[in-house]
């Protein structure tokens, strides 16, 4: 007769077919996979970005709150899908099978705790986007700045110190950002030459990242959070919905009477539709692999393979834009990047 159930998944838990799919290659291959495709990600990110603003006029098309704004919308809607269908397939970057994801059980007291850690998620995230949309190689000198806001934002306000030794390494990485600031004239004399707007949202932008790494680590503390969060890639989820959700009524105030020029576009224009849909997946996985990772190898690996994709990205943007790093900002960044590490 037909097997019994019981006795058909018994066999699938001793199969080593089955045992196999279940696990999929080992971690070590997986985790090297997921810092590759965290790279990629960042790569089409960057990319997919500068043609979604190009496609709303650029950095003076008065759009880029909007795009910003979408880019979140993109990742809610992602969210959503992966709590529908119940799976998470971030895990098949390393060949592994996915994961469960289930919907988290908070409630209106852990949502509450969760709008601080919302709240700057949506700022770091315009802010790179203005940033990146003025200068998309400036802009990653400045970003690559990020440890230096984190220790002033963590000394002023929660009141942790830094070594000796690490401020001396900020002091480099500063001066490393100001050196990349700088053009040579026809006279041979320098002078300082940057994007205003790349440089001052980069710092914004900076700044809410150090806070929102400073109020999660808070918000882990809450009492049973974790457990009714259900994992990382919930709280990950939760956080950019969240974020969509704070950065809709911030669009609309600033931006909300282009909003039907933006719809015509959003209609008509294929580098915009493209542009604004894979910028918006691929922050969300890049995002999530990046996360995933840091929870692998711990902070100071993370840290040089974060150090390590400024350049990588500024490379592929160089070569994608057309634009060409100076020669001051080759060494600039270079020793920025280098006392970054």
């Amino acid at each position: 007769g037909a097997p019994s159930t019981e006795s058909v998944r018994g066999q699938r838990r001793t199969s080593p077919l089955f045992v196999e799919m279940a696990v999929g290659v080992p971690d070590s291959v997986a985790l090297l996979l997921f810092f590759v495709f965290w790279y990629v990600g960042n790569m089409y990110y960057n990319q997919y970005n500068t043609q979604a603003l190009a496609a709303v006029g650029g950095k003076y098309g008065g759009l880029t709150m909007t795009v910003s704004t979408m880019q979140l919308g993109v990742c809610a809607v992602y969210a959503l899908i992966l709590w529908i269908t119940t799976l998470n397939p971030i895990k098949i970057f390393g060949l592994q099978m996915p994961d469960r994801m289930k919907i988290p059980k908070v409630n209106a007291g852990d949502l509450g705790a969760m709008i601080p850690v919302g709240f700057c998620s949506a700022a770091a995230h315009s802010a790179g986007v203005f940033c990146l949309g003025a200068d998309p190689l400036f802009g990653q000198i400045v970003k690559a700045g990020e440890p230096v806001m984190s220790a002033l934002v963590n000394f002023v306000f929660y009141g942790k110190s830094t070594s000796r030794a690490k401020i001396l390494c900020l002091l480099f990485i500063v001066g490393g950002v100001m050196f990349a600031s700088l053009k040579k004239g026809d006279d041979g004399a320098y002078a300082l030459k940057f994007d205003e707007r790349a440089l001052l949202f980069g710092m914004i932008g900076n700044s809410f990242a150090a806070f929102k790494g400073s109020e999660n680590k808070k918000l882990m503390d809450k009492a049973g959070i974790k457990e009714r969060l259900g994992g990382v890639a919930n709280q990950f989820a939760l956080t950019e919905v969240l974020a969509f959700l704070i950065s809709l009524p911030v669009m609309f105030a600033v931006e909300g009477a282009k909003w039907g020029e933006f719809c015509e576009l959003m209609m008509t224009n294929k580098d915009l539709q493209i542009g604004l849909a894979i910028s918006g997946l691929s922050f969300y996985i890049y995002n999530e692999l990046a996360t995933m990772t840091i929870k692998a190898t711990g902070a100071v690996t993370s840290s040089v393979a974060n150090t390590a994709k400024r350049v990588i990205v500024m490379v592929y943007m160089a070569a994608v834009t057309g634009k060409v790093l100076t020669e001051e900002q080759k060494i600039g960044s270079a020793g920025g990047l280098g006392f970054l590490v």
